[in-house]
């Protein structure tokens, strides 16, 4: 199984605004540490926030930020979302005519790797695979004293 390259962008796309604590991420930033044309960008940008996972902001100094902690965004739902079917085998597609349907053992074992992969996507969020923030972005940090060492 391959997912398509829409989801694998948005699942980056996904990171990248997770990283921002709030601040409205643009899509020609998004593309330019990507390396992915804008056009392409802002469909999936439209498709993340009708699901649910973006929010939008239009006009000048618009921009995009998580609609939600990173803590409640499953990867398994931003998969579901994104991909257009689930379609490993002919058998699992609509207008099956494979000639084995009804007496194969494969379709049953691929319908379970199918199902595994989903669950372990499901018990992963989008915090899960975020990189802690530099620590110039965390604001100031607590000065640590070591203690000289005796003089001899």
């Amino acid at each position: 199984m391959r997912l398509t390259a829409m989801t694998d962008y948005s699942l980056r796309l996904l990171m990248h605004v997770g990283q921002q604590e709030g601040r409205l991420c643009t899509i020609a930033e998004i593309a330019q540490v990507y390396g992915v044309s804008e056009a392409h960008l802002m469909k999936i940008t439209h498709q993340l926030g009708l699901a649910g996972f973006l929010e939008t902001v239009r006009g000048r100094g618009g921009g995009m930020r998580l609609a939600r902690p990173a803590a409640q965004i499953r990867l398994g739902d931003v998969v579901r979302a994104m991909e257009p079917d689930f379609a490993m085998v002919e058998c699992f597609a609509t207008g099956n005519v494979c000639t084995l349907s009804g007496r194969c053992k494969l379709t049953g074992v691929l319908h379970g790797s199918l199902t595994a992969f989903m669950e372990n996507l499901d018990r992963h969020t989008l915090a899960d695979i975020l990189e802690p923030a530099p620590a110039a972005a965390r604001g100031p940090q607590p000065v640590v004293f070591k203690a000289r060492a005796a003089a001899r």
